[in-house]
């Protein structure tokens, strides 16, 4: 088989819907096989070890940092500006979990300096203040789910 038509073949083949291909002339045979990144999950999976395992708070159930953020809007809209999560994931305070965290309340904040991550699908999202100003509220703990606009930190 020519070059120039195995590399057309190897790219119909990448291109179509096809996982597994096998050709054989005079002798010499091409099997080509591609992975699917699709995960299905069947049957007992209870001895498959689970990382990053977390707690799920039942509906209607709500965290200190959340009570108070939802007085802090009852009152009227809070003194400073807000930071809200851009995506759903999993938020943490610091890079690593024996580091310092990225701020505090208290702490003076500069425009574009990173104050927290939020993890989603692996990738760690820097979220980073829109604002010069002062650290007034921070509204998550290290390691809660945050939703899509879900304040996070308030800069006064």
């Amino acid at each position: 088989m020519e070059f120039e038509n195995l590399l057309t073949l190897i790219k119909t083949v990448s291109d179509s819907d096809l996982t597994d291909f096998a050709y054989e002339e005079n002798g010499t045979s091409i099997h080509l096989k591609k992975k699917k990144e699709t995960v299905v999950v069947t049957g007992n999976s209870s001895n498959v070890p689970v990382m990053g395992l977390q707690t799920v708070q039942p509906l209607g159930q709500i965290t200190e940092s959340e009570a108070k953020m939802e007085k802090d809007i009852a009152d009227g809209e809070p003194e400073g500006m807000l930071i809200k999560s851009p995506l759903v994931g999993t938020f943490y305070a610091a890079p690593a979990e024996d580091a310092d965290p990225f701020v505090s309340v208290g702490d003076q904040v500069k425009k574009g300096q990173t104050l927290a991550i939020v993890e989603a699908m692996k990738l760690m999202n820097e979220i980073e203040s829109d604002f010069d100003g002062k650290v007034a509220e921070i509204y998550v703990e290290n390691g809660q789910a945050v939703e899509y606009g879900q304040p996070l930190f308030r800069i006064a």
